[in-house]
């Protein structure tokens, strides 16, 4: 299950993939991420020039942590901020099989699979509190000394 939240911790889309298929391979289909923009965070198995180039074409900046093998890339300090708070997504998928159920069970059918799958995500979304970031850029006329 691969799915892009928001900053409020709500989903704005969720893909299935097969436990053997490449993390990076829904982020090419056009449909996963038909409607966002703007920056999207992801773990170190999301690393891919090509990836990030298709991605910034159309709108969506690809941030990554680095690994330990690469070279230092320059990164805003309010991306590396953001990429700290990258455990909000695990946060997300712990309730998604906690709380709401969601979890891999021996269904014995395709349709009952799904059936769990889209009750669960439709049950997180009516949780009253879901794990947040809580970010506010403060805007002043100071000059920013680094």
């Amino acid at each position: 299950l691969h799915i892009v939240i928001n900053d409020k911790g709500e989903i704005l889309s969720f893909c299935v993939t097969q436990a053997n298929v490449d993390d990076r391979e829904p982020l090419k289909n056009e449909g996963f991420l038909k409607d966002i923009f703007g920056k999207l965070f992801g773990d170190k198995g999301y690393i891919s020039k090509e990836l990030q180039k298709l991605l910034f074409v159309d709108g969506v900046e690809l941030i990554t942590s680095i690994r330990n093998n690469m070279k230092n890339s320059l990164m805003l300090m309010s991306d590396k901020i953001l990429l700290r708070k990258r455990s909000v997504i695990e946060t997300v998928n712990d309730e998604l099989k906690n709380i709401c159920q969601v979890e891999h069970s021996r269904h014995r059918s395709v349709i009952n699979f799904m059936c769990n799958l889209i009750a669960g995500i439709i049950a997180y979304q009516f949780l009253p509190k879901k794990p947040s970031i809580k970010f506010d850029k403060l805007k002043t006329n100071q000059l920013a000394l680094y």
